[in-house]
């Protein structure tokens, strides 16, 4: 099935993935519905990278958690089964990526936690909506994804570099775009820095660790927001048995609106308990 329009709202586009009806990126569908990166792990790791999620909010927006071993997360949708409603997962074994699925099933344990974590889309979606060009976007691109010389606070075994993603403005539009951001604290909230990128560790905007290059005009300073990748880098350190993860653009889509601010606790202390 060919999914021209974009989907209106995320349950509707959660039974088209159920079905295999829906199997692509999620950028774009269920506008003004919150999107989140997905990590799945045994529990024996879930308080390390709870703590790790704490200690770095602004790569690591939790959003939503789960309780061990169940695929609901009922603070972010109805009927919300983690197992179906991803349109594709990665699969790693001791930090290397192992297998990709549309559905993980196969893997589920008992003793799974998932943490849902806050995703650029909400703020890029604003950003658009606001009048401010997202050249990846424009251009039908991936956002261009760099590891910094910053070093994320560890949670336990998991520690890494900082991750940022890089959108080019005009220095005047900056303070404005910085604004906007801070209306999303859920979802990486304001930039980490603009400017020069050799001073936190990038020497080429053309070759991106992740995603693809984009040009950066004459007028323009690159910009730089924590990235929600900054987790795959910790998990290739730490090497749980088994983690399980969205595939990169292939999000959960959650019944919550873009602008809600979430809190967790109440999810947290039941993980403890």
């Amino acid at each position: 099935m060919n999914i021209a329009a974009k989907i209106k709202s995320g349950s509707e586009l959660r039974k088209l993935i159920r079905t295999g009806d829906f199997a692509g990126q999620t950028a774009g569908q269920a506008p003004d519905h919150l999107q989140g990166n997905v990590v799945i792990l045994p529990k024996k790791h879930a308080g390390d990278f709870l703590l790790f999620c704490l200690n770095n909010p602004k790569p690591c927006p939790l959003i939503g958690m789960s309780k061990p071993g169940d695929p609901s997360i009922a603070s972010l949708g109805n009927e919300i089964d983690i197992r179906y409603d991803v349109p594709r997962y990665c699969i790693y074994k001791n930090g290397k990526l192992f297998d990709e699925v549309n559905d993980i099933l196969e893997y589920w344990a008992d003793d799974f936690v998932t943490f849902i974590l806050g995703c650029s889309f909400t703020f890029e979606e604003a950003l658009m909506q606001s009048g401010f060009i997202v050249r990846h976007i424009e251009q039908g691109l991936n956002v261009p994804m760099f590891k910094t010389n910053i070093e994320t606070m560890p949670g336990g075994n998991f520690k890494g570099p900082l991750v940022v993603t890089m959108r080019p403005y005009p220095k005047e539009k900056i303070p404005a775009v910085f604004d906007l951001c801070a209306e999303y604290p859920h979802a990486h909230g304001t930039p980490v820095y603009w400017g020069d990128p050799i001073s936190i560790g990038i020497n080429d905007l053309q070759k991106p660790d992740y995603g693809d290059a984009i040009e950066v005009m004459e007028d323009e300073v690159p910009v730089f927001w924590a990235c929600g990748v900054t987790p795959q880098a910790a998990i290739e350190n730490a090497k749980p048995d088994l983690c399980i993860t969205h595939a990169p653009g292939h999000m959960l889509v959650t019944d919550i609106r873009s602008s809600q601010h979430l809190s967790v606790s109440a999810q947290m202390s039941a993980f403890q308990n």
